[in-house]
C-alpha cells in the first residue's frame, strides 16, 4: 500500500511548469479575446460599408492584422521581453526569416519562369 502511495503522490500535476512558463489569468485571455473579436470585427466592417476608398481600407486592415498578431503572442502565447522567453522569441523571428525566404524566393522563381516562358508579354 505504501508503494501505491507514493506514486499517488506524484500525480499528474508534478510537470507542468517544468518548461518555465506560466499560464496566463482568466482576465488576461478575456483581454486578448475582446482585443481579437475588435480587431476582426472592425476591418470586416469597413469592407462591408464600402464607404471608404480600398486605398485607405487596404492599410487598415494590414494594420489591424499586425496587431492582432502582437496580440495573439502576447495574451495568448504569453511571449514578453523577459529573459525567460528569449528563446522563443529568437525561435519566433527565426521562423519568420525561413517564411519570408521562402515566400521572396517562390515569387522570384515564379516571375523568371513567367518572363522565360512568355517573353514577348
Amino acid at each position: 500500500m505504501s508503494n501505491s502511495k507514493s506514486v499517488q503522490s506524484h500525480g499528474h500535476d508534478a510537470g507542468h511548469n517544468a518548461a518555465g512558463g506560466s499560464h496566463g489569468s482568466v482576465k488576461s485571455y478575456l483581454i486578448g479575446f475582446v482585443l481579437a473579436v475588435i480587431l476582426t470585427v472592425v476591418p470586416f466592417k469597413l469592407v462591408m460599408d464600402g464607404t471608404m476608398p480600398p486605398s485607405t481600407v487596404l492599410p487598415l486592415i494590414l494594420g489591424a492584422a499586425l496587431i492582432q498578431m502582437i496580440v495573439h503572442l502576447v495574451y495568448f502565447l504569453h511571449m514578453d521581453r523577459s529573459s525567460e522567453q528569449r528563446w522563443n522569441i529568437m525561435a519566433f523571428l527565426f521562423t519568420g526569416l525561413i517564411v519570408a525566404i521562402v515566400l521572396v524566393g517562390s515569387l522570384w522563381i515564379m516571375h523568371n519562369a513567367n518572363s522565360l516562358m512568355m517573353p514577348g508579354m
